[in-house]
């Protein structure tokens, strides 16, 4: 008996249905991080276009820097939002969050 058939014949033999159990434990990861991670996220990302299409003279926004400002002039890729004052600041629309800071309180 020479080295290779012993090395051959010592190696243990997997069971015969552990190939498909490794198979759907990797099907059932994705689909739970599909479920709990990309769903909610497309669902969300969905609202805030919807938001920012429907925009319209006098709502409250928040920049993504924290500025708060009322819109007052919509434009198709900025909006001109006024700050306090005669203060107004054009920014980009995909910048732009609803205020929430009303509803809250």
């Amino acid at each position: 008996m020479n080295l290779l058939t012993f090395v051959l014949q010592a190696q243990p033999q997997a069971p015969a249905g552990a190939g498909w159990s490794m198979w759907l434990m990797i099907i059932l990861i994705f689909v739970v991080m599909w479920f709990f991670m990309i769903r909610p996220q497309r669902k969300q990302q969905k609202e805030l276009e919807k938001f920012r299409s429907g925009l319209k003279h006098g709502d409250k926004v928040v920049t993504i820097g924290g500025i708060y400002g009322t819109v007052e002039e919509i434009k198709d890729k900025t909006v001109l939002i006024k700050v306090d004052g005669d203060v107004k600041l054009k920014v980009d629309k995909n910048s732009l969050v609803k205020d929430f800071s009303e509803t809250v309180q």
